[in-house]
């Protein structure tokens, strides 16, 4: 009950959020580290062109969330399995990345700890779709373009490398892939959340992912193109704190920080960031573009999740969601305290 009464505190929240703002619907859940669950659900999955009530097995796109749930997981397990280590230059995997200036590009020299961690010079983002929409030629794109030097930014493009980098060990695209927990890169239509209604592709995006760029490059990418429900991810967060995923060793690298905002893939806590401060200082976390959002707080043993299709049906809406994820993250945790 003890998750359950901190989910309950919580979701007041996530309710007065969406009777105040342009927030469709949110499901939120909790998780401890013994699997006690607790989920909340209200609001709309859908509202154009018909409206449709969120449940709890309604699945979001979880857009950046892909980058830690899947990417940084998958790069995790093959450094395990002795196929790659974190230090070893992209170029293990991709050996034909910028292979016309072998000698001097600066890309060739990329280690896979730095993109995890977002510290090349890459930039944030390039809206590749717009040179394209054949995969195989905006994959051969981002591996030949000569990239500006500049202060190593958040980056979209480290994890497109990233997950170029799984496709070649793996031998098989992103969206062949099984992320386990009911997560996937192919979900149904009709189960997910709507996201935006998209000027480019001509329709509400509903089960295709709203990543432009992932769209591009067949709708699976390491930065985007996950879905999943609200179990799902719990399940993901319970499995990784309880060591089923990762190995001690390997968690502990990665939730080391690497800046003082970044671990390898996820956020640490920091004055600025979305899962509020009432955390622990061993707290990671992620969101996604799309209003999506994963705490683990290591020291509590709890992981909560607030799953939002804010972006329907535009993107060029305010709906306050930093400030909802904070506050939802301050209340969880306090509520979660004050049953122990």
């Amino acid at each position: 009950m003890r998750i359950a009464a901190a989910v309950d505190h919580a979701f007041a929240a996530v309710a007065e959020s969406l009777a105040t703002t342009p927030i469709p619907g949110a499901v939120l859940g909790a998780v401890g580290r013994d699997g006690e669950v607790a989920v909340r659900v209200a609001g709309d999955a859908q509202r154009d062109p018909t409206r449709m009530p969120a449940t709890r097995g309604t699945v979001y796109d979880l857009a950046s969330l892909t980058k830690v749930v899947f990417t940084t997981t998958a790069i995790l397990r093959l450094v395990e399995a002795a196929r790659i280590a974190l230090d070893d230059p992209l170029t293990r995997a991709i050996p034909d990345l910028r292979q016309y200036d072998v000698a001097t590009a600066a890309e060739r020299r990329l280690p896979f700890r730095q993109c995890l961690a977002h510290d090349p010079f890459l930039p944030a983002v390039e809206p590749l779709y717009t040179y394209g929409q054949d995969p195989a030629t905006l994959r051969a794109f981002v591996l030949q373009r000569v990239w500006t030097h500049r202060k190593p930014v958040y980056s979209d493009i480290n994890f497109i490398l990233l997950g170029i980098a799984l496709e070649r060990l793996n031998d098989r695209p992103l969206a062949a892939h099984d992320p386990g927990f009911g997560l996937t890169f192919r979900p149904d239509p009709a189960a997910c959340a709507a996201t935006e209604a998209c000027t480019w592709r001509g329709r509400v995006m509903r089960g295709e992912v709203h990543d432009e760029n992932a769209f591009a490059l067949g709708g699976a990418s390491g930065h985007a193109g996950l879905f999943g429900s609200i179990d799902a991810v719990l399940g993901f967060a319970r499995a990784l704190m309880a060591g089923e995923i990762l190995a001690p060793s390997t968690l502990a690298t990665m939730r080391a920080p690497h800046s003082a905002t970044r671990a390898l893939g996820w956020e640490v806590r920091h004055p600025d960031w979305a899962g509020g401060l009432a955390c622990s200082a061993a707290t990671i976390g992620h969101t996604g573009f799309t209003g999506t959002g994963l705490w683990i707080d290591w020291t509590r043993g709890l992981a909560w999740s607030l799953l939002t299709n804010r972006v329907h049906p535009s993107r060029h809406a305010d709906t306050g969601i930093q400030a909802l994820r904070r506050r939802v993250g301050e209340r969880i945790v306090a509520a979660f305290d004050a049953g122990a």
